[in-house]
């Protein structure tokens, strides 16, 4: 009981010499890699650098006891920072006290969100949000994260919640961009593009191996940092209107408290349900992936808990909400992190970031953090998705279309919801007209193929229908009438055969419009049987009395019922024609 609450038991038995060298050695990239970016996220989301810094550390080694993925990085990341700034936003001015209050409270309440789901091991409601959604919902994430870091880039204030309010303000602020700044944006978003595909070809050519080469490439970013840094000082820029990080205060993270207050609770639930669910999904996608290519598993209910403990550790340390994230996730991987305590000791490393580095950052360019924000969220921009889902499902290109519109025109929170009911309704949608299908014998088998597709032996007496779904009261009625419609269309019918090889249950719904079913065929003379029903299935209908009223059989095979009623016309033989003579034997 201990090991599945606490993975950290499992794996710390084999801990040894050489996982110690792995995770430490992952521990020193990642660490280099996340400094940058907790500052850029902490940004993005309207609070102060630190804080992207203080949500790296405790959330990092709550992951290492609780987690169950050897190499997910846990940090700040850019969609949830951007619905952190969506929903603070909503309750305070961004910089004021207030608004660190909310986002600590949403780390809070995220966090306990997530436990209790895990405790109560309810991660399938994850599967609420179809694939479609999610890659609608982080792409138009990503454009709109790109596009408020223009302003940084440019040197202008310009705000803004929706896509076409953030064009409009960077449109009316293009006579006042800051040239100094624009100096040191635009080359730091080109070197920071170029470093994630050039950077290791070049240095192969130099000589390194490609392991050694790919490490190398993902420094970037601090390259980029010190350059800057180093430009605003030799050459004053902070004086001529370059905006700079300024002080960082130095030191490990302060104890703090979420909110009581009920009336912010009631605010920020529901925001802070949605980062909950979109963080879990985003992470446990990244663990699966990863441990699948090392034959390894993750427990998503255990995932829960271990995300939840992250959030709480961020809000009990003066962070914001953190989730898995996929680049610096990836990086650890190959890196060669063996266990959960690489996390570890990189909080270790950003710690020490946090006592001794930070006066190092003052002069830190917002543009270069800027840069960083948008060469990296702009790979969340998928182009692709939507052509596949075009030639592929229409529904589904559509839930994927209204995310993108809904959360560009109305915000994330909206977005995120409307790709959840438009999902639900698409859902609801089609399990209210399941595939049926008319079939008939393919001849010279025992096999039964839909009528439209091949060329099968059917009986003008004989009605065999194959059902590919569960009956339930989205469907029954719809059922009911299909059957009813194609029964009135053949005046000689005499038999229905229901083949419910793909039926896996049959509510009470579904067994009133089967009873209604087969009332309606014997006033009209016409019996109706059962075929190839599951286990199950037959047991629930056994509960019943239909089975007792069923005006026809229960066949265990297609074939048999076939075979059965193929001369049941319902009339007198006709000798000259026998069974054989049809083909039917």
């Amino acid at each position: 009981m201990l090991q599945r609450y606490f993975p950290i038991l499992e794996w710390g038995r084999t801990y040894d010499r050489p996982a110690l060298t792995s995770d430490l050695m992952a521990a020193v990239i990642v660490t280099i890699m996340l400094i940058p970016q907790s500052l850029a996220y902490a940004m993005l989301a309207g609070l102060p650098p630190v804080v992207g810094l203080y949500a790296s550390i405790l959330p990092l080694i709550a992951y290492a006891l609780f987690g169950t993925s050897r190499t997910l990085a846990v940090g700040p990341v850019a969609v949830i920072s951007l619905m952190t700034a969506s929903a603070a936003g909503a309750v305070a001015a961004p910089g004021s006290v207030e608004y660190l209050e909310a986002a600590i409270t949403l780390a809070a309440l995220s966090g306990v969100m997530l436990a209790v789901l895990g405790l109560l091991r309810l991660g399938f409601l994850a599967n609420l949000l179809s694939h479609p959604v999610i890659s609608g919902f982080i792409s138009a994430s990503g454009i709109l994260i790109a596009t408020s870091q223009i302003k940084h880039i440019l040197g202008v204030t310009a705000g803004g919640e929706t896509w076409p309010e953030m064009l409009a303000a960077l449109a009316g602020a293009m006579g006042n961009i800051n040239l100094p700044t624009l100096a040191i944006g635009i080359p730091a978003s080109l070197f920071l593009f170029w470093v994630r595909k050039g950077a290791k070809p070049a240095l192969m050519k130099l000589g390194l191996g490609p392991r050694a080469a790919e490490m190398t490439a993902k420094a970037g970013p601090v390259l980029a940092v010190a350059v800057t840094i180093l430009a605003v000082i030799a050459f004053g820029l902070e004086a001529r209107g370059v905006s700079v990080v300024g002080a960082i205060p130095s030191g490990l993270p302060p104890f703090a408290l979420p909110s009581t207050d009920l009336a912010l609770i009631e605010v920020l639930w529901v925001p802070a349900l949605l980062i909950s669910i979109i963080g879990f999904v985003e992470s446990v996608s990244v663990a699966q992936t990863l441990a699948a290519k090392r034959r390894q598993r993750i427990a998503p209910d255990q995932e829960l808990i271990g995300l939840g403990a992250s959030n709480i550790a961020a809000a009990l340390s003066g962070g914001y909400p953190v989730t898995g994230g996929f680049a610096r996730s990836v990086v650890n991987f190959d890196a060669g992190a063996q266990t959960p305590a690489a996390g570890a000791y990189t909080a270790v490393g950003i710690a020490l970031a946090s006592l001794f580095l930070t006066p190092l950052l003052f002069n830190l360019p917002n543009a270069t953090l800027a840069a960083t924000i948008i060469v990296a969220v702009l790979s969340l921009v998928d182009l692709k998705t939507p052509g596949r889902l075009w030639a592929y499902s229409k529904a589904d290109f559509a839930a994927h279309a209204v995310t993108i519109a809904i959360t560009l025109l109305a915000g994330v929170e909206l977005g995120v919801i409307a790709g959840v009911a438009v999902g639900l309704l698409l859902y609801l949608w089609r399990a209210s007209r399941p595939h049926a299908a008319i079939v008939g014998r393919v001849p010279g088998t025992e096999h039964f193929r839909n009528v439209e597709r091949h060329q099968v032996l059917t009986l003008p007496h004989l009605l065999s229908i194959r059902i590919d779904e569960s009956l339930t009261y989205l469907n029954a009625r719809w059922l009911e009438e299909y059957v009813l419609e194609q029964v009135a269309e053949r005046p000689p019918l005499r038999h229905v055969i229901l083949m419910c090889s793909a039926v896996n249950a049959i509510d009470a719904s579904g067994l009133e419009s089967l009873e209604a079913i087969n009332h309606r065929l014997a006033d009209g003379g016409v019996k109706l049987h059962l075929s190839e029903v599951k286990g199950p299935v037959m047991d629930r209908l056994k509960r019943a009395h239909f089975l007792d009223d069923l005006s026809g059989k229960v066949f265990l095979s297609q074939n048999k019922a076939f075979g059965d009623l193929a001369n049941d016309t319902g009339e007198a033989p006709d000798a000259d024609d026998p069974m054989e003579a049809r083909g039917l034997i």
